[in-house]
């Protein structure tokens, strides 16, 4: 028997609109890590039960440090999420990718400094010690089943690519972005990390579109990153990821997802390393 799927939605800078949720109903979650980022949506999206959760707050005054990612996603397990699609705004560090394209990316850098990256941190309910490993950092059937369902709707997609999550609010130094161009990253972001981190702790397939938003600062023409910039890039090229998202979630839920589900339970429980009595 197939396991029952339901897909987590988290919207980040511009894409929070519970309108793309049908039968809607606010749910309230407290966990022990603290409280969500806000009310959590449920409902459907073309009949597949979904939850969708505003990253920064529906009023967007959450700053990147600030959000509580192991509530976000402790609480999308507990009302029983099998994945979890996000989206989120990228300065792109490449000239081929340009703003308001989207990208599915399969690896991360982290450069944050201040985030909670676990959920076995000594609290009574999880004992021990969690190595997660994080290769690969994303679902491959997730980011497989996206690539796919942006090409059948005509979205060109860059099927790959490498995110430095930096700790924000402020953006790079030019010094610093061209350090990660060096490094062979692809994009350059806020939020992405520990959100992967934690969504795979907690056994959960993740998958990220992210949109470019601007080209950084670390090229010697054109107008550096700004608020503004970013903003309207996102708003103008925002249907492409909320289509994208809305055409997705049916071909999620049609696959059977148990063996992929079982295979990062195994992981998880693998990866744990529990006290020594004495």
């Amino acid at each position: 028997m197939n396991q029952p799927i339901k897909i987590g939605i988290i919207g980040g800078s511009g894409l929070d609109d519970s309108q793309i949720i049908e039968s809607r109903s606010e749910k309230v979650v407290n966990t022990n890590f603290g409280n969500p980022s806000d009310v959590l949506i449920e409902g459907k999206i073309a009949g597949v039960d979904c939850v969708l959760l505003a990253r920064h707050g529906r009023n967007h005054s959450i700053m990147p440090t600030n959000v509580n990612y192991r509530a976000n996603i402790w609480a999308l397990k507990t009302l029983g999420c099998t994945h979890v699609i996000v989206s989120t705004a990228t300065g792109s560090l490449q000239e081929h990718i340009r703003p308001g394209d989207i990208i599915i990316p399969d690896g991360f850098i982290d450069r944050t400094t201040k985030r909670a990256q676990t959920f076995y941190d000594g609290n009574e309910m999880l004992l021990g010690v969690c190595h997660i490993p994080m290769e690969p950092a994303f679902c491959k059937r997730t980011r497989q089943v996206l690539i796919e369902t942006a090409k059948e709707l005509d979205i060109g997609v860059h099927e790959n690519g490498t995110v430095v999550t930096i700790e924000g609010p402020r953006f790079s130094s030019k010094a610093e972005s061209k350090t990660f161009r060096q490094w062979g990253a692809d994009l350059v972001n806020m939020t992405l990390v520990p959100e992967v981190v934690l969504a795979k702790e907690a056994g959960l397939c993740y998958a990220a579109i992210a949109m470019a938003t601007d080209y950084d600062c670390w090229r010697e023409c054109g107008e550096n990153v700004n608020v503004a910039d970013v903003l309207a890039t996102f708003k103008k090229n925002v249907t492409k990821v909320t289509e994208l998202i809305t055409a997705v979630i049916p071909k999620i839920a049609a696959i059977d997802w148990s063996d992929t589900i079982d295979e990062l339970k195994n992981t998880v429980n693998g990866s744990i390393m529990l006290p020594h009595s004495n």
